[in-house]
C-alpha cells in the first residue's frame, strides 16, 4: 500500500510518492510469498535457512550468549547439577563396595556420599577420604575426570564470550505512534540505550514494507522513510525517531483500515559506535500495524533528578497520552502538498 488516491480540492491528481523502492536484501520474488512479519518486535529474524542440518552446537552457542546472565548462571548451575547426580547413580549402581571410605566422612543419606564424590573427581578439587574400588569403579572415575574439567572449561568460556562481546542493548517502545508532528502527522517511535556504557555516532535506517495492487495483482513493497534526523552524535538519554508524513511519504494519507489492508511493517535497523570495546554494534526493530497507535502521542519521559542534572525515567518510554478522536486517523492536508508548493508559499 502505498498512501490511497488524494485530489487537491481542484479535482487535480497528486503525483505519486517519489520514494526509491528497496527490497533489504530479501529479494523481490521471494519477498511477495512471505505471509506475516519480517522481523519479531525484538528484532529476530522470522526466516529461516534449511539444507544446513541442525546446527544444533551453533544454536546452543547463540542462545547461551544472547540469554540473561541470571537465566544463563541458573543453567549452569541446574546442569552441572544434573551431571553429577547422574555419575552419582552410576556409582550406586555399582554397589555398596565401589566407593570406599564412606564411612569416614560422617554422611549417612548413601546418595549423598557419592555425589560429594563424584563432585570431587568432576571439578578436580579432591574427594578427601573417598577413593574408587574395582575396575569398573576406576574406568568411571577415569571418565569422569577427562569429562568435569571439559564441561567447566566450556561453561567458563562461555561466560568470558558473554563478558566480552560487545553489545548494545536498545530497548525500543511498545508501540509506535502516528502523531501530531509540525501542522501534520509523524510515525514515532522511542529507543533507548539499556546498558551503562556508552554509545555514541548512533545510525537509524526505517523501512515500511507494504502491500499494494500493481497491474492487479497484489505485491509487497518496501520503501525507506525519510525521518527528521538519521543519527546522533550523543546518546546519553532517549530518541524520539520521527517520520514526517508529506506528500513524498509512502504513508502518506495513511488510516488504520489502509495500514491494516496493506499489512504495514516497520522495519527499524540501528547502528552505533560502542565506547567500551570501540566497535561497531547493531540492533533491529520491527512494528507491524497492529502496533501502531492513533490519536495518541508519547507523554513525557523526563524525570526530575536531585541533582538538577537531565535524566530520563525508561519506565515511561512507551507511555502515550491520549489525544481527542479522529487527530491523527484523518490525513492531515499537509499530505497533500508537495515539498516545492510548501517552500514557494
Amino acid at each position: 500500500m502505498s498512501a490511497p488516491t488524494q485530489h487537491e480540492p481542484d479535482g487535480e491528481q497528486l503525483p505519486p510518492p517519489r520514494s526509491v523502492y528497496t527490497d533489504l536484501g530479501f529479494g523481490r520474488v521471494v519477498a511477495q510469498q512471505v505471509r506475516g512479519r519480517f522481523l519479531t518486535h525484538d528484532g529476530e529474524p522470522t526466516s529461516r535457512k534449511y539444507g544446513l542440518g541442525a546446527q544444533r552446537i551453533e544454536r546452543f552457542y547463540l542462545r547461551a550468549l544472547a540469554a540473561p546472565l541470571p537465566a544463563f548462571l541458573g543453567w549452569a548451575l541446574g546442569a552441572l547439577l544434573l551431571l553429577n547426580g547422574i555419575f552419582a547413580l552410576a556409582y550406586l549402581a555399582l554397589g555398596d563396595g565401589a566407593i570406599h571410605g564412606t564411612e569416614l566422612v560422617g554422611i549417612d543419606d548413601p546418595f549423598l556420599r557419592v555425589f560429594a564424590f563424584s563432585v570431587g573427581i568432576f571439578t578436580t578439587t579432591g574427594t578427601g577420604p573417598l577413593y574408587p574400588f574395582g575396575a569398573t569403579a576406576q574406568w568411571l572415575v577415569v571418565f569422569e575426570s577427562f569429562f568435569g574439567p571439559f564441561v567447566l572449561v566450556v561453561i567458563a568460556g562461555l561466560l568470558i564470550a558473554r563478558l566480552t562481546r560487545p553489545r548494545m542493548r536498545i530497548q525500543f517502545s511498545d508501540s509506535a505512534v502516528i502523531a501530531p508532528y509540525e501542522g501534520g502527522r509523524g510515525l514515532m517511535f522511542r529507543m533507548v540505550n539499556a546498558r551503562p556504557g556508552d554509545v555514541n555516532d548512533v545510525q537509524v535506517r526505517v523501512s515500511v514494507a507494504l502491500f499494494e495492487e500493481e497491474d492487479g495483482r497484489r505485491t509487497r513493497n518496501f520503501y525507506p522513510l525519510a525521518l527528521e534526523r538519521s543519527s546522533v552524535d550523543l546518546f546519553t538519554l532517549h530518541w524520539t525517531v520521527v517520520h514526517p508524513i508529506d506528500a513524498e511519504s509512502p504513508l502518506r494519507g495513511a488510516t488504520p483500515d489502509t495500514l491494516h489492508a496493506a499489512e504495514a511493517e516497520v522495519l527499524v535497523m540501528v547502528n552505533a559506535h560502542e565506547e567500551t570495546f570501540s566497535t561497531r554494534v547493531t540492533a533491529r526493530a520491527s512494528y507491524t500495524w497492529e502496533e501502531i497507535r492513533w490519536d495518541a502521542k508519547f507523554a513525557s519521559i523526563f524525570a526530575t533528578s536531585p541533582d538538577g542534572v537531565l535524566a530520563i525515567d525508561v519506565e515511561r518510554l512507551g507511555r502515550l497520552e491520549r489525544l481527542p478522536e479522529g487527530t491523527t486517523r484523518v490525513p492531515a492536508a499537509i499530505e497533500g502538498v508537495p515539498s516545492e508548493a510548501r517552500s514557494q508559499a
